[in-house]
């Protein structure tokens, strides 16, 4: 499944996410949701950088709620709520920069059928489980083996247990902007 947004919708989106934090930041009220001009209900993940090194990632796989909902969820989840990192300060703000990954419906998958660069992947077993976004292994430079294995460390698995009839493979594709892949929001 490809799908897309038309890139109003992605600026406002990134714009939405950032007024979200700062108003969090700022102990405001959450600014009204941007006018969309898609009815898209999906999951997605924001990410946030500082200098090009993570600095949050929250997502989820699926959602129902209007996709501003979403994205205005995960903006804050992953500016506070990520427990890999400490919380997002006011003055590390405008130094992140914001990126957005929509996601498609899981599907499964099997090892052989990923391809690097186009499925992100969910790894289910052992009642464990983690994510990997598309973009991932091609930031890396990882061949479809090593996303595979880099997979099952995500979710604290052993090392090979998505070759196990224990493990559930899932594959989405991903529709990823950024503040850095579109001329920045004007404000």
């Amino acid at each position: 499944m490809k799908f897309s947004i038309d890139i109003d919708d992605q600026k406002a989106l990134l714009k939405y996410a950032r007024k979200v934090i700062q108003a969090a930041l700022e102990h405001e009220p959450e600014p009204e949701p941007p006018e969309l001009s898609t009815t898209l209900r999906c999951g997605a993940f924001v990410t946030l950088r500082e200098d090009a090194s993570l600095r949050g990632c929250i997502g989820r796989m699926q959602s129902n709620d209007p996709l501003a909902r979403t994205i205005a969820d995960m903006a804050l989840a992953a500016a506070f709520e990520d427990p890999r990192f400490t919380s997002v300060a006011a003055e590390e703000l405008p130094r992140l920069e914001i990126e957005i990954t929509l996601l498609s419906p899981l599907k499964p998958i099997l090892p052989e059928q990923v391809v690097v660069g186009k499925h992100g992947l969910l790894i289910s077993a052992l009642g464990r489980s983690g994510v990997l976004l598309p973009q991932v292994p091609t930031e890396y430079g990882w061949d479809r083996e090593t996303f595979l294995e880099q997979l099952c460390r995500k979710a604290g698995l052993a090392a090979g247990t998505w070759k196990s009839s224990l493990a559930q493979l899932y594959g989405f594709e991903g529709f990823v902007f950024s503040e850095s892949s579109l001329s920045p929001a004007e404000g």
